[in-house]
């Protein structure tokens, strides 16, 4: 019996879209944990990086509450490791007995399960950096991108025979190029968020050094492409009405409910200085934003 026949049995294939929702469900969750990290000023917590000290891999009561936050946060990442794994598994026995229509489903899956240590590593930099803000910043996208690819692997294992190479089952393609424009102006208005954030006061830690940059200014930037997401979003909206496309709509309709939920924790946490659960939430919302404008350029690109 050949490796891949064994690996392939081990998680029956059943199991590969609730897995494949379970990744997306990890990876937004670990986002929250990683800002409560942040906004307790537990980013240092353990104050190096694999080890949490110099001399030891775990958290002891001399780091306090904010060792075992930050060592709490590391130790999730076993269980993104331990659903990533369990979800290639899964996309190995689909294949084998879907064909050529499973291949996709083990690329992305392969994709997420090692881009989950690569983010551990970037994790890792930032410790050592000294949380410099700008590799908390591209950490944080790091994670904003693997959602993204979380979500492509549910809408693979949803609709294998229309994602299969060749399909015809293609939106027009004025669709589909709204849908990349959502998905490019989304993603300049999560960067902008990272350098409200990094020029902020939720460090991560007191003697974490800002980027220096004008918080309020760089608010209103960030404001100004939050608008125009919503406006394609709505044009989004519109234009899959008129074309039928129900899948597009629901999709376009999930973002934009998000946008306007986020817009609305965003301006409260801005006009009564940054409160700490307001601005976990806002973490929870830039994640599904991360979701939600993946999902609609997904759907964009075919009629299901």
């Amino acid at each position: 019996m050949s490796t891949h026949v064994r690996l392939s049995s081990i998680v029956p294939a059943r199991f590969l879209r609730p897995l494949a929702v379970a990744n997306l469900v990890a990876n937004i969750l670990i986002v929250v944990t990683g800002g409560v990290v942040r906004l307790t000023g537990s980013g240092l917590g353990c104050p190096t990086w694999p080890r949490c000290t110099e001399d030891s891999y775990v958290a002891h009561e001399a780091l306090g509450i904010n060792g075992a936050i930050e060592f709490g946060n590391r130790m999730l990442t076993w269980v993104l490791v331990a659903v990533a794994i369990a979800c290639w598994l899964a996309a190995l026995a689909h294949r084998a007995s879907a064909g050529a229509n499973g291949d996709r489903s083990v690329r992305l899956a392969t994709l997420i399960a090692l881009y989950v240590p690569a983010q551990a590593i970037i994790g890792g930099i930032t410790v050592l950096t000294d949380l410099n803000p700008y590799v908390v910043a591209f950490h944080l996208l790091v994670s904003m991108a693997l959602i993204g690819l979380c979500v492509l692997l549910v809408e693979v294992t949803r609709h294998s025979d229309t994602w299969a190479a060749g399909s015809p089952e293609r939106a027009p393609t004025q669709t589909r190029r709204l849908g990349w424009l959502i998905y490019g102006v989304g993603w300049v208005v999560l960067w902008l968020g990272t350098l409200v954030t990094g020029s902020g006061p939720h460090a991560g830690d007191l003697d974490a050094r800002r980027t220096g940059l004008d918080p309020q200014v760089w608010s209103h930037v960030h404001a100004s492409a939050v608008y125009v997401l919503v406006a394609l979003t709505l044009g989004m909206l519109a234009l899959a009405h008129r074309q039928q496309l129900a899948g597009v709509r629901r999709a376009a309709g999930a973002l934009l409910l998000v946008e306007l939920l986020q817009g609305v924790v965003g301006f409260v946490q801005y006009f009564n200085d940054l409160p700490v659960p307001l601005v976990t939430v806002h973490m929870l919302g830039a994640s599904l934003t991360a979701a939600a404008m993946a999902w609609v350029v997904v759907r964009a690109q075919r009629t299901v």
